[in-house]
């Protein structure tokens, strides 16, 4: 337990054979329950499953089993396998599906290669424990030492990290495709996990799935952690498949939040902005791919012009709006722990 609650961790796992050992090994003594969730693997990722689940429990229960079967007392670690792979997405609902069933106050999520950090763990679910957010996930952008991150993934992680700000409304998170996360048991146990998206964009969808429920999201800052593991991602169908959640995401957002559940002309700011900046470059282009008189193309190119520039005035003043309307769910507070305390949790202003 950790502040009274108890606490949960999924740890999804893809051919993770090297690293979901120590991943399990190495989980901080408060944790109450840990479910190992092998995503179909490959490779011996199940078998080291199987053999670090039954040492924890072995040890949790002081080497004595039940005698129906040989199962342990005290499950300290569970593990599950997927009969067919379901994505990384896909493997966090399930875990997040048993930790609700066991009705743990708090499900964290700690990926199985390696790059989070188990000392770590506290910081991620203190504003969680405390009950200032709902939601706490890491970002490594925001913290002071970033030297084992590249300047590639730190560019592709901001953009990242703008596309998503626009589609969620939490205008000031950062990483969003950081995994090390932490929820309540309340928030979780309102969202229709079925509905989540199951492969990489999962962390995504879920961050536009809280803000729809008006749930508090912190950001919890760590450093970046990366060694010998290989990434999963395939960029040339991750990127085209994301850039399409966050889209629809956006849109959904906007409909239900403004629309539906209340009304904001903010929404019709951005509507009429995307048009009118939309129409605008369209005019530029043809402008310019066009044989026009001199006149003409100053006419048409400053038409043109003008719509893209109101566009992106109504936009941007959607933006604002946007923003002002969702600040109070992001949660800031104060550093109570000294620099050097390793309980501190360091939530960026």
């Amino acid at each position: 337990m950790y502040n009274g609650k108890t606490v949960g961790v999924v740890v999804p796992a893809h051919n993770e054979e090297t690293f979901v050992g120590r991943v399990i090994e190495t989980m901080p003594a408060f944790v109450d329950r840990v479910y190992a969730v092998d995503d179909r693997s490959t490779d011996g990722t199940w078998a080291e499953i199987q053999r670090h689940a039954e040492r924890a429990n072995r040890e949790r229960a002081g080497g004595m089993p039940l005698t129906d079967g040989g199962a342990y007392a005290d499950t300290v670690v569970e593990a599950i396998r997927h009969d067919t792979n379901r994505g990384r997405g896909g493997a966090v609902k399930t875990g997040y599906r048993h930790a609700l069933e066991d009705g743990l106050d708090i499900i964290a999520v700690m990926d199985a290669d390696g790059q989070m950090n188990p000392d770590m763990l506290s910081r991620i679910i203190e504003p969680v424990a405390d009950g200032r957010a709902d939601y706490a996930k890491g970002t490594r952008l925001l913290h002071r030492d970033r030297s084992e991150m590249s300047n590639w993934r730190f560019f592709g992680n901001s953009l990242l990290t703008y596309l998503t700000k626009i589609s969620s409304g939490y205008w000031r998170m950062s990483d969003p495709q950081n995994g090390f996360t932490a929820v309540s048991y309340e928030a979780l146990s309102r969202i229709d996990l079925d509905s989540l998206y199951d492969d990489y964009g999962f962390l995504n969808d879920m961050l536009t799935t809280l803000n729809v429920h008006d749930f508090r999201v912190a950001d919890v800052s760590h450093p970046a952690v990366y060694g010998d593991e290989q990434s999963g991602i395939r960029y040339s169908t991750f990127i085209p498949k994301l850039s399409t959640l966050l889209a629809r995401n956006f849109v959904r957002r906007l409909v239900l939040q403004y629309v539906i559940y209340s009304f904001h002309p903010l929404v019709l700011l951005y509507f009429f902005g995307i048009v009118s900046g939309l129409t605008g470059l369209l005019g530029v282009l043809v402008t310019l791919a066009s044989a026009f008189g001199p006149g003409e193309v100053f006419l048409r190119g400053g038409l043109s012009m003008l719509l893209l520039v109101v566009g992106g005035i109504a936009v941007s003043v959607a933006m604002a709006y946007d923003l002002q309307a969702n600040a109070g769910l992001e949660v800031m507070h104060e550093d109570r722990f000294a620099d050097d305390d390793p309980r501190r949790t360091e939530v960026e202003r």
